[in-house]
């Protein structure tokens, strides 16, 4: 069964197509948000989440739009955000510190396979410092564009300039 017939079904609320895009995606949403929220317990439950929410909204998925793994990769990204900025989660004291913080970018192996699982490491290696200094801290790190620009020490117009382009010639290398 190709992907699109699968997703197809996702979406006609099929459970068994359920059963093996989780099969398929979960491992990589998993690291993809643990990076974000550094405790395995957490992002195992944001996970679920987000497969819950990706099932009760997944009519919102266009394949026009993009790829249905960048569509629940996005989901996931912003729903582990969305857990370390709560309320919960900052009276829990298992806020991230600076401890925790591993140059992902930079020592290109310790970016594990759970989150390159579609390569994205070989590329972002090749764009420019500046780049990867605002890629790594908006979507590794889950920083907010204001976050990085006082951590970075620019205008947030110049955080947000750097980071279109950048994608762009992420897109570029891609070829999408």
């Amino acid at each position: 069964m190709s992907l699109e017939q699968l997703v197809s079904k996702f979406q006609n609320k099929d459970e068994k197509a359920f059963g093996t895009l989780y099969q398929m995606y979960s491992e990589s949403m998993l690291g993809v948000i643990y990076n974000i929220v550094r405790d395995r317990e957490i992002a195992q439950d944001v996970m679920q989440e987000v497969f819950i929410k990706a099932w009760h909204s997944a009519d919102s998925y266009s394949p026009q739009k993009g790829r249905f793994f960048t569509w629940l990769i996005n989901i996931s990204r912003n729903a582990a955000i969305d857990k370390i900025r709560s309320k919960s989660f900052k009276n829990s004291g298992k806020n991230l510190n600076a401890d925790y913080f591993v140059d992902i970018i930079q020592d290109q192996d310790s970016l594990d396979d759970k989150t390159d699982a579609i390569g994205i490491k070989q590329f972002v290696g090749k764009l420019a410092k500046k780049c990867i200094e605002v890629i790594e801290l908006l979507y590794f790190k889950g920083y907010t564009q204001k976050e990085a620009s006082e951590t970075l020490n620019m205008p947030i117009g110049t955080i947000k300039t750097r980071n279109r382009n950048c994608i762009n010639e992420l897109r570029l290398m891609l070829d999408v």
